[in-house]
Parts: structure tokens; C-alpha cells; sequence
């Protein structure tokens, strides 16, 4: 009779662990759930593991658009195109708009916002109560395919991503949400925009690990395939070039970013 009560016990405490978590991803409108798992990094130190674990999280089910990015500008004016500090975004920072308040014909409310720098991505992020995706969320997240989570073991959706990252970005940005989703339920990670990660400086100079400081020379040039954990990962380099090659400021046609948040996990009452 103890260890039957005992048992119950125990079920409705992992039921009330799973509510916490579930409805973490009902009360952020427009986020999605990703569980934890372990996402295995394109490079890893001498010294690491080869994967990262990667704790569950909420992340963005679209890339942030214009739309959403103009009711950004017009609550912080500091961010808007004529007053933006150039220390913090280049001189191509939001070009494609008519305006500091004013999308224009050329480009879709709906489309991912573009040429906009890291700083202004992060700022975003923390005025939406929200923040940046690490690297490792983001890759692991943009691992899963339309139905199943580790799609890069999947032959044509690895093809299907090649295609994305081997043709021209068209000139004017498509809407969000036009591909199908992954298992997830998130929405252009490969094919529309690049995106910015929170933590994109730390691609070549620490291996993708924020707990080594030194100087890794071996991913530099063509040395940094033969440390590569998966060498036919096309995508994989391409972004890992890219990111390598960013600084804070800088703006791109064709880089965007969404948000990601963390899951505050509070613990619940159980009553045996």
C-alpha cells in the first residue's frame, strides 16, 4: 500500500514537471519548444567532448519580420536609421527602408527584416523579453527536418539543404513561413536568410567552445577541414565561414535573426 502511494506520488510530480515545460511553449505566442538533446559542434577542442548538451528552450517559429522590427524602432528611437549610433551598425543599416519609420514598397512587412548588425539583433531580443540563440540551439534546432529530429542523418534532406545554400538569394525577400516547418514547428532555418547567433564571435577563436580562450590555428585556411567532425557538412562550413567573418556592427542583405528564450523551470507542488 506504501510503495502503491509512494508510485502515484511519483507520477504526479513528473506530470506536473511536464505541465511546467509544456506550457512554457502555449504562453510565449509564437515560440516553439525545442527539448534538450546534444548537438555535435562542426569543430571541437583537443581538451572537449564531441557534442554539447543542449538544455530545452523556447525559440521563434519565424525570423523576426519587418513588420515586427518597425514596432521595435518606433518604442527606441535610438535604433531608428537616421539616429542609430555607427559604432553599433555600418552604413548599410536598414538601406532597404523608405524610412526610419517606414518599410516602403520594396520590401514586405512580412519578409525577414535584413542589414541589420548584432547589436541591434540583441537589443531586440532583450526589449522582447527574449534573447539570442546560442550556436548550439540554433544548429541543433536547425538539425531537425519536417519529420524527424536528427534530419542530417536523412540523405534528402541533407540534399535539400544543399540546394538552399548552393542558389542565389533572390533580390527580394520572400515572406516568412512559405516552406513547411521541421518537427518542431519552426519555419525558415535554411533557405531564407542567414540568422545571427548570440554567440557568433566565438567561431574561430575558440573551436565553438566558450570555455577555451586559446588560439585554435587549425581552423584557419585549409588546415580547419581535417578537425572537422563531419566533413561533408557544405552547410555546416558556409555557416561557419560566414559567422567567422562577421563583426558586431556589420549589416547583410541577406542576415536576419530570430529570438530564442530560456524555460524557466519553477518547482511544482506535488501533494502525495
Amino acid at each position: 500500500m506504501k510503495i502503491s502511494r509512494v508510485f502515484k506520488f511519483l507520477v504526479s510530480c513528473f506530470a506536473c514537471l511536464v505541465a511546467v515545460v509544456s506550457s512554457g511553449s502555449e504562453i510565449v505566442p509564437g515560440m516553439a519548444l525545442i527539448p534538450a538533446g546534444r548537438y555535435t559542434p562542426l569543430f571541437r577542442g583537443a581538451r572537449e567532448t564531441n557534442y554539447v548538451e543542449v538544455a530545452a528552450f523556447l525559440l521563434d517559429t519565424v525570423p523576426v519580420t519587418n513588420a515586427r522590427y518597425l514596432e521595435f524602432v518606433r518604442a527606441n528611437p535610438k535604433w531608428r536609421r537616421s539616429t542609430v549610433v555607427r559604432l553599433f551598425a555600418d552604413e548599410d543599416y536598414l538601406k532597404d527602408w523608405a524610412a526610419d519609420l517606414e518599410i516602403g514598397s520594396t520590401v514586405a512587412p512580412d519578409a525577414p527584416v535584413t542589414c541589420v548588425p548584432w547589436f541591434a539583433a540583441k537589443a531586440f531580443a532583450a526589449w522582447a523579453g527574449r534573447r539570442l540563440p546560442f550556436t548550439a540551439e540554433w544548429e541543433y534546432a536547425a538539425a531537425a527536418s519536417a519529420t524527424r529530429a536528427d534530419g542530417l542523418n536523412d540523405p534528402a534532406f541533407v540534399a535539400q539543404i544543399e540546394r538552399w545554400y548552393t542558389t542565389p538569394s533572390a533580390p527580394t525577400l520572400a515572406s516568412v513561413a512559405q516552406s513547411p516547418p521541421n518537427i518542431y514547428g519552426v519555419y525558415d532555418l535554411h533557405g531564407l536568410v542567414w540568422e545571427w547567433v548570440a554567440d557568433f564571435s566565438t567561431a574561430m577563436v575558440t573551436g565553438d567552445s566558450r570555455g577555451d580562450a586559446g588560439l585554435d590555428r587549425s581552423l584557419f585556411c585549409a588546415g580547419g577541414s581535417e578537425n572537422a567532425t563531419d566533413r561533408n557538412n557544405f552547410p555546416a562550413f558556409m555557416r561557419y565561414g560566414l559567422r567567422s567573418s562577421l563583426k558586431a556592427n556589420y549589416t547583410l542583405h541577406n542576415l536576419g535573426f530570430r529570438c530564442a528564450k530560456t524555460i524557466e523551470l519553477t518547482t511544482p507542488k506535488c501533494i502525495p
